[in-house]
């Protein structure tokens, strides 16, 4: 089998998450349709995706739970009602929980409890004790446990190599690295990756790779990742996501070349789905503001004012982000 994968050109132990309702998300406030979500998750099976990613669990006394959608929190008890408890499908299902904004003690329960598989855990360089605590309680509960590492363009080196070894002495079973605001090129994901893998190795773990699109470098970021041996990939149905968006996991796998993925289901949820979801006024993807939000290696939140704010006035904008006010 080893000698047809080389042939073929793919990687056995490459993982695809689809992250369509979670980053996704955070475009409609996290109000998809029951049927959506059904249809996603039968994609998602007929396409051979390894993950899908159903929301974040927030903390219910942090956020408002009638000015969010219920993949927000996706509790245990809405996962099952809508997509039942997934047994036997090839298809395993994560959340994400924030630190600081998850109750995880009581609203992470045992696995055996959950049709959970994968927690995964969002954290910032300088939050990184409180994660590895997330961690170790997600994996006593008997999860599977991964962890993103968010801004990561924003870190410099020794911090970063700090906050891996924290987290892989964790039983935490692969790090992200996360482009949050869309900064990073495909050379400078190399080296990235060089200093991420270096750390997986050491404690037998794996790395993946969560790509925002403001440059248009998602996918060419993804493939360097890929090719750097990184073996988990996050993309969202049409590139789906905040602001500019993610990795198109229609591109991923097209570029895999797996036969256990399948592209056709994938093609028609877009046409049946994503593409009325946008045509609905659903708004992400890029644009001049997000590209430039990019390049100065800003978070998004400036951009996404502006779009929604419907201003066209783009050397202004220009103007406000580059301002020694700013």
């Amino acid at each position: 089998m080893k000698e047809l994968s080389a042939l073929m050109g793919y990687r056995e132990s490459i993982k695809v998450l689809d992250a369509t309702l979670r980053d996704g998300g955070l475009c409609n406030d996290f109000f998809f349709t029951d049927e959506f979500v059904k249809a996603l998750y039968k994609a998602n099976i007929r396409a051979g995706v390894d993950y899908m990613e159903v929301g974040y669990r927030a903390d219910k006394t942090m956020f408002d739970t009638d000015k969010f959608g219920r993949w927000k929190f996706s509790s245990d008890e809405d996962i099952l009602s809508v997509l039942g408890d997934n047994k036997e499908t090839g298809l395993k299902l994560s959340i994400m929980t924030d630190v600081g904004r998850c109750n995880y003690k009581e609203d992470i329960r045992n696995k055996s409890e959950s049709p959970v598989d994968l927690i995964r855990v969002a954290t910032y360089v300088h939050t990184i004790p409180e994660c590895c605590a997330m961690i170790d309680y997600a994996k006593n509960k008997g999860y599977e446990v991964s962890c993103n590492i968010m801004a990561v363009s924003n870190a410099g080196e020794k911090d970063i190599r700090c906050a891996l070894d924290m987290i892989f002495r964790t039983d935490v079973d692969c790090i992200y690295i996360v482009d949050s605001f869309g900064s990073l090129y495909p050379e400078q994901i190399q080296r990235i990756s060089d200093v991420y893998t270096e750390y997986a190795n050491k404690y037998g773990k794996s790395v993946g790779i969560h790509a925002h699109n403001n440059q248009q470098m998602a996918f060419a970021n993804t493939i360097e990742a890929v090719g750097d041996g990184i073996d988990w990939i996050d993309a969202t149905y049409l590139g789906m996501g905040r602001g500019a968006g993610n990795c198109p996991i229609e591109n991923v796998i097209g570029f895999l070349r797996n036969p256990k993925y399948n592209i056709y289901p994938v093609i028609k949820f877009i046409e049946e789905y994503m593409e009325p979801l946008r045509a609905g006024g659903v708004k992400w993807g890029y644009d001049i503001q997000y590209l430039l939000s990019g390049l100065f290696n800003l978070h998004p939140r400036d951009a996404i004012r502006y779009s929604k704010e419907g201003r066209t006035d783009i050397t202004n904008f220009y103007k406000e982000i580059t301002s020694n006010d700013n």
